[in-house]
């Protein structure tokens, strides 16, 4: 049986497209992460993306969930991802932090290899816009 982690991530749109994020260079998601026993999960997106890239929150709106795919975490454990999404309005200037080591801005035409969970997110996003 799976193990169910609590997600919280945040969608931050600039000028140049959505902030994503990645810890390798290769794949990249949104800024996020696994909410904390007894954290919401909208406190984890908030957390998550001052501790990846610096930004604070000016607003911060609840979009919508999704339960992502299981998958294997690093231990090899099954875990599948209950995510709430967050439409974020920042200050500042993204900075890598944390275990993030790159950042780039998606767009629709963007070759930038997203994880399957982002493009869950960021496809719902677009079509509620």
């Amino acid at each position: 049986m799976a193990k169910i982690r609590r997600r919280g991530v945040a969608i931050v749109e600039f000028k140049k497209g959505i902030l994503i994020v990645s810890t390798n260079g290769k794949k990249f998601m949104l800024p996020g992460g696994g909410a904390k026993m007894f954290e919401s999960r909208r406190r984890a997106a908030i957390r998550e993306l001052y501790e990846e890239t610096g930004l604070k929150i000016k607003s911060i709106k609840y979009l919508f969930s999704y339960v992502g795919k299981k998958w294997r975490n690093h231990k090899s454990k099954l875990v599948k991802n209950y995510t709430k999404v967050f439409v974020v309005k920042s200050v500042g200037n993204p900075k890598p932090k944390s275990e993030i080591r790159h950042i780039k801005f998606w767009t629709p035409k963007s070759k930038i290899n997203l994880t399957s969970g982002t493009r869950i997110a960021v496809k719902k996003y677009l079509d509620e816009e």
